[in-house]
């Protein structure tokens, strides 16, 4: 459970990143994001989504 919180610590200050030091432009990100089509979306999130996974593996070799 230490692991698991320690991860997420990890990710939610990966993600706080671009809004503490690049607001502008992580809303303009967003806007972007928005007007994208769903299946866009969801082909981006299933690679992330892989590519994590892939990354997870590789890390517990």
């Amino acid at each position: 459970m230490k692991y698991f919180l320690c991860v997420i610590g990890m990710v939610m200050i990966i993600e706080g990143i671009p809004w503490f030091g690049f607001p502008q432009k992580a809303k303009q990100l967003f806007m972007t994001l928005a007007a994208l089509p769903e299946n866009r979306l969801r082909s981006m999130g299933f690679f992330m989504m892989c590519t994590g996974l892939a990354l997870v593996y590789l890390g517990n070799l």
